[in-house]
């Protein structure tokens, strides 16, 4: 990732700062972590990545950051070995520290990523569905601001202008949902660009628009959706347990 236009991170960050909803989402999840802490600022579910360049300037700019490392050398060495090429796998002090000016491209697009037509062409976002039994925005889309989208989709388009072998990762990484999602028999859920939700058939691409109040909930938030006293929800609660993968710019490994 050489390209000049890329080097400048303070600009690209500040394009991309709207969080995703209203409401802190980290306080929704995070009584459902055994450890009561926002799953996406919890490396034990998700490790960030970083481009190398990206790297260099949070590096020179903040210690908020740190390179990654398990308690035992071979599952470092085994995530390490799944991180994509130009990519390092970083942690931060915890989220009760967090800079907000210095989270990485990976924290400010988590849970999405940039989702691609047959042709290359970015129709809007989707998930990392992986997470969807713990990431509590990934169960209320309706709540993801329209600000929030627009910018992701504007800096995931300077971006695949500037490096176009991160537009294929995705592209590939869009096609593996496809075929997850047909072998599941599911739809995927899709936040076009256009500002309205659609689900995608993944056999044929074909886009149905839906309420976005009619994505299905899961895990624990679909049960509490349908508990009608907040002492319920408390009383639910039942903590999640993980081990860690990687909070990818882009993950291309099957799950």
């Amino acid at each position: 990732m050489s390209d000049p236009a890329l080097n400048d991170f303070a600009a690209l960050y500040a394009s991309f700062h709207q969080p995703i909803a209203l409401l802190d989402c980290g306080q929704k999840c995070s009584p459902y972590n055994q450890h009561a802490i926002p799953f996406c600022c919890d490396t034990r579910h998700a490790i960030p990545t970083a481009y190398l360049l990206e790297w260099e300037y949070l590096r020179a700019q903040t210690d908020l950051w740190h390179l990654w490392q398990a308690p035992e050398e071979q599952e470092t060495a085994r995530l390490r070995e799944q991180t994509p090429v130009g990519q390092v796998l970083i942690a931060c002090q915890g989220y009760t520290h967090c800079q907000r000016h210095y989270r990485s491209l990976t924290c400010r697009a988590f849970p999405f990523f940039p989702y691609l037509n047959l042709k290359g062409d970015i129709l809007g976002l989707s998930y990392y569905w992986e997470y969807e039994d713990r990431c509590w925005v990934i169960s209320h889309l309706d709540q993801v601001s329209p600000h929030y989208l627009s910018e992701f989709i504007a800096t995931y388009d300077a971006l695949f202008q500037a490096y176009p072998a991160e537009k294929e990762a995705f592209r590939y990484h869009s096609s593996l949902m496809r075929r997850v999602f047909s072998r599941r028999r599911r739809a995927i859920p899709l936040l076009h660009k256009n500002g309205f939700a659609y689900k995608i058939s993944p056999s044929n691409g074909r886009l149905r628009k839906l309420p976005i109040t009619a994505f299905p909930q899961f895990g624990p938030y679909q049960v509490a959706s349908r508990l009608p006293f907040p002492d319920e929800v408390a009383a639910m609660h039942r903590p999640l347990h993980s081990t860690p993968t990687i909070q990818p710019v882009a993950n291309t490994h099957d799950c």
